[in-house]
């Protein structure tokens, strides 16, 4: 909202800076209210204040090297956008289809404990914005033990950059089966704890139905995905609507919304994370190669000219010493062409658009965030609501502002 804008505003209408250092922003995002007394007559999301340049800095590298700057996207969910971004590059090599199981397997498990990990931190923060600080509390315990099993098969809690070109960095330790099984089974009471708290809760319910209500025709219009989309009652999810990696072999429900309120996309993403812990235990059951991997199930696409060789074959051959060489430097040498993935992150589909001109280095590459869509809903959304249903609006849209900025 410019300054000359102000000149509009009639009456006793007011000009409110919300952000961008306020703590229901979630992050660095500005928002200029225009109040009539305690309502809300006009809202216009500021954006940038994060925009690092990931999309340029993509084409000075290497396909593999910008894999740590997809940690830095939605870093509640490192190992879904690791996932997202190779998937992509994969397929612009013609390899996506042709990836190991086991592979397979891992990169759905890492996707779906981001998917977890990235819900609860976006519950316990809507939860302690309408005053329940116990949620926030539970969530992140539970969250704590997702950066375990992160640690133990990347070496990271955080930036995790775990997947590979054709593959991931390297084979699930034997007890990780087990470590999973266990966070699933403390994490299934945990999640019914917070129904508990706040599901039937009479001031919870009070503070989020019929507030911030985006109908089916709005959510489309707008462009919105993930939760937000169906929680407006759109049965959309990339995983079953454009199945990749093993989804299509797995049993899972899609949960939608029926009015599109706050409570709906609540609701929603409490559901998400209980189809995503049966997503889990479905892959350790048939995950390739079992836990200990004793048949040795490669997890990795056994091509010398995209996939980094053994080390012990790099220390004993100079083919393969070659061959790291020419990979570290130049990278995967991609053939010309452009093409679009799109993949079913936590907050929304997160795609990536790489035009290739062939060589180890994309031409261009430009990223879909979800967070940046979702909240160009904010103007149209916001209007007739009071200032104190802000927060509860903008914590029901669950947005992170490193991916909307870029």
């Amino acid at each position: 909202m410019a300054v000359e804008d102000l000149k509009d505003a009639e009456g006793d209408r007011m000009v409110l800076n919300m952000g961008p250092s306020h703590p229901a922003t979630h992050g660095v995002l500005r928002i200029l209210l225009e109040l009539d007394g305690e309502v809300i007559t006009k809202a216009e999301p500021d954006v940038g204040y994060l925009h690092r340049g990931d999309e340029k800095i993509a084409e000075n590298m290497t396909y593999t090297q910008f894999i740590p700057y997809t940690d830095r996207l939605d870093y509640l969910a490192p190992l879904a956008n690791n996932v997202a971004y190779a998937l992509a590059v994969e397929k612009l090599l013609g390899i996506h289809d042709k990836l190991p199981l086991r592979c397979q397997y891992i990169r759905v498990m890492c996707a779906e404990l981001a998917r977890i990990s990235a819900h609860l931190l976006g519950l316990g923060a809507f939860a302690m914005d309408t005053g329940a600080v116990t949620v926030f509390l539970l969530t992140f315990t539970e969250r704590e033990k997702i950066y375990n099993l992160a640690e133990a098969a990347s070496g990271a809690r955080l930036t995790t950059s775990y997947t590979r070109i054709g593959g991931v960095a390297r084979d699930i330790p034997p007890n990780w089966v087990d470590m999973c099984r266990q966070f699933l089974k403390e994490f299934d009471v945990a999640l019914k704890e917070a129904h508990t708290l706040l599901t039937r809760n009479r001031i919870w319910v009070d503070r989020l139905r019929d507030l911030g209500v985006v109908s089916k025709e709005m959510a489309i219009d707008f462009g919105l995905s993930g939760p937000n989309l169906r929680g407006s009652g759109v049965e959309y999810d990339l995983r079953k609507n454009q199945p990749y990696l093993c989804y299509k072999d797995l049993d899972f429900d899609i949960p939608v919304g029926s009015t599109g309120d706050c409570y709906d996309r609540y609701l929603v993403r409490m559901e998400e994370m209980r189809q995503s812990m049966r997503i889990i235990a479905q892959c350790l059951d048939k995950i390739p190669g079992g836990a200990e991997n004793k048949s040795k199930e490669p997890v990795s696409i056994q091509d010398g000219k995209i996939t980094l060789p053994p080390k012990h074959k790099v220390l004993s051959s100079m083919e393969e010493l070659i061959h790291q060489f020419m990979l570290v430097t130049e990278g995967v040498n991609a053939p010309k062409g452009e093409v679009y993935f799109g993949h079913e992150n936590p907050k929304g589909e997160l795609g990536f658009y790489i035009n290739s001109r062939g060589g180890g280095t994309p031409y261009r590459l430009k990223i879909r965030s979800p967070s940046f869509i979702n909240l160009s809903i904010v103007p149209a959304l916001f209007p007739g609501h009071m200032v104190s249903d802000v927060p509860v609006i903008l914590g029901s849209l669950d947005f992170v502002m490193g991916e909307s900025d870029r």
